[in-house]
């Protein structure tokens, strides 16, 4: 058993912490008593804190708690007042923690610390400490306007009321929805599950799924939908693992009359931005939050640690930001891969790009995959190789990893690969992608193109038909093979660029339309692990967003795009010259070479519009503000 009493200067932790303990009989400790010499005299002097100065401290803490955790248990007395304060005293894997929170009124809290002697925390500070404090919507809130038996009786009491309860649920128990569950239960948190009951169908779902995790202790299922949302604790906090579009609306109003004002909805599938931003707005005239939020990483990710996109409601998603820290893949630092991305259907719209990010990333892997295969003549266990060289040589993603793994995979001697069909799938949120890039005027060449791909893949029938006719067969070239291999190489690592620069443009475009003030550098950062898109190139745009405003006029990415430009031109060239379709390698070329032109071939393009429609154009020679129109057609 830990509890955590938290709560800003006068709130009676040491006091309400010491004799809970005794009550419960642990052990008691003040965290203020671990506070380094240098806070303790930066206090005394009436300075608060910054962040930098508790980060040694709350990491202490934390460990002591693993330690208490081991034994019988203990009771901190810690003032904990921001959400990441929390998280870093309860890192993982750390003993489940009761948090208790005493609140009362500014008046109240000020006439105690007045009365304090002997304490080196001024009353002066109080005001700083509330402006600080984030409330947390879980654990046991305690009004201190009462005596500490009494106080304590209460907590007492909330604890024993609340071990009946779940403090989060989930519907939907798919493979993702599952994962999800069980990643949560197993970090400590009780979990309602439900499932709906489809007779001869679908029945008993949930309850099937504790029953086969004897193992996880902090599972419930359900497949009543008024029981499983009387089971959990107020506010209410539901995830929804369920396909998207018109079933997320069914389940909302299915859900409606068993909520109460302050509850949270999640909507944690691949629901397109739009229908999320009208859901927002519809449930707050409700009283209820609506979080929408890209989640990434699969059934792998969403079962150790995924990478987490909540938006929509500032206040529910504060409400369950707790749960996603915990259940969240950690980044290189041990900070969890989510963050409140902003408002409306912010959270599914960079979840949208982060997959045609991803279709990109896969394509570009593909054509590599295929041109080394089979215009350069390379056995697939060479490919292996050369891609195992690429991915412990600075290029490293969680796609080239699993490339690696699917072409070492062999059935009855052969590799599986060559026998799947190429038909590739897709479901929906590349081209969603596309769209938005249209309608916002964003160039999207490449990811484009990986859309494209894909429905092109699809008309195989037709596609065997036109091969017949052409008798179109791709040739293999010859020339020193190391050559070629190091071009293909530059090629990958251009495309690769051109495919987050062309994406993260996006997002800055519709920010800047939205007025949503995203932040690119925080992005790349909860996508450095959990999420499909991870590489060692993510790592680096967390630094390049942080300072720079585009992706290819970083300095370091202009150096390196200046020495891959030979390669990745002769590689396009190469394989178009041998038949080889590339068409995401060919469209990011394009893009480059057009993106870094001074004077382009568009002053054509308006002298033609200008010539059939009158659309006027602007002169270098001229004003910015002055438009003009000519006569074209010679008298």
């Amino acid at each position: 058993m830990i509890f955590v009493v938290m709560g800003v200067s006068g709130s009676g932790k040491t006091t309400i912490g010491s004799l809970l303990a005794e009550r419960l009989n642990l052990t008691f400790y003040d965290a203020d008593d671990f506070h380094p010499e240098a806070n303790v005299v930066k206090m005394r002097g009436g300075q608060a804190l910054e962040d930098e100065d508790r980060m040694d401290w709350l990491h202490e803490l934390g460990l002591q708690i693993k330690e208490w955790g081991k034994g019988d248990g203990a009771v901190l007395a810690c003032s904990a007042l921001k959400e990441n304060y929390r998280y870093l005293l309860a890192p993982e894997p750390a003993p489940k923690i009761t948090w208790v929170f005493l609140e009362g009124s500014r008046e109240l809290l000020m006439e105690r610390l007045r009365g304090r002697k002997g304490h080196y925390m001024p009353p002066e500070l109080l005001d700083s400490q509330l402006k600080t404090l984030e409330r947390p919507s879980y654990g046991l809130h305690v009004n201190v306007d009462n005596t500490p038996d009494a106080i304590v009786d209460e907590i007492l009491k909330k604890t024993e009321d609340m071990k009946s309860l779940s403090e989060f649920g989930l519907i939907g128990m798919g493979v993702m929805g599952r994962s999800l569950a069980l990643n949560m239960a197993e970090k400590g948190v009780k979990v309602s599950i439900y499932n709906r009951h489809v007779a001869g169908k679908e029945e008993n779902v949930a309850k099937n799924i504790v029953k086969d995790n004897p193992s996880v202790s902090d599972m419930v299922g359900f497949d009543d939908l008024p029981a499983f949302v009387q089971s959990l604790e107020r506010p209410r906090k539901i995830l929804l693992m369920i396909l998207a579009g018109a079933p997320v609306d069914q389940q909302i109003e299915a859900l409606l009359p068993f909520l109460e004002e302050g509850d949270v909805i999640i909507d944690g599938g691949n629901s397109f931005y739009k229908d999320t931003t009208r859901r927002t707005k519809l449930l707050q005239e409700r009283g209820i939050h609506f979080v929408g939020t890209g989640i990434s990483g699969g059934e792998e990710g969403a079962r150790k640690g995924p990478s987490m996109m909540p938006g929509g409601s500032q206040k529910g998603y504060e409400a369950i930001a707790r749960y996603l820290n915990l259940i969240s893949a950690p980044d290189k630092n041990g900070m969890p891969c989510t963050a409140y991305i902003g408002p409306d259907g912010a959270g599914h719209f960079i979840k949208m790009v982060h997959n045609s990010i991803e279709y990109a990333e896969m394509q570009v892997l593909a054509e590599a995959y295929y041109y080394l295969r089979y215009c350069l003549q390379t056995p697939p266990e060479e490919i292996s190789r050369i891609f195992t060289g690429w991915q412990t040589g600075g290029l490293g993603s969680y796609l080239l990893e699993i490339t690696i793994d699917i072409l070492q995979k062999k059935e009855d001697g052969e590799l599986l690969l060559d026998k799947i069909l190429d038909q590739a799938a897709q479901k929906g949120t590349g081209g969603w992608s596309v769209g938005a890039a249209l309608e916002h005027g964003v160039p999207y060449g490449p990811l484009t193109e990986a859309v494209s791909a894909r429905s092109l893949s699809s008309f195989k029938k037709a596609r065997v038909e036109a091969a017949k006719l052409y008798r179109h067969v791709a040739g293999n070239t010859e020339g020193d093979k190391s050559i070629l291999i190091k071009r293909l190489t530059d090629a990958y690592q251009a495309t690769r660029i051109i495919n987050h620069e062309v994406g993260f443009n996006l997002m800055r475009q519709v920010s800047d339309d939205f007025e949503w003030n995203l932040d690119l550098s925080e992005i790349a950062r909860i996508w450095t692990n959990g999420c499909i898109i991870r590489s060692e190139l993510m790592e680096e745009l967390v630094a390049v967003y942080a300072t720079e405003k585009g992706l290819l006029t970083a300095p370091s990415v202009v150096n390196r795009m200046t020495e891959y430009q030979a390669g990745f031109a002769a590689t396009v060239a190469t394989g178009l010259q041998h038949g080889f379709a590339l068409p995401v390698m060919a469209s990011a070329l394009n893009y480059f070479l057009g993106a870094i032109t001074a004077d382009s071939s568009a002053n054509l393009i308006q002298a033609q519009r200008d010539y059939f429609g009158a659309h006027t154009y602007k002169r270098k020679d001229r004003g910015a503000d002055e438009s003009f129109h000519t006569e074209w057609k010679p008298l």
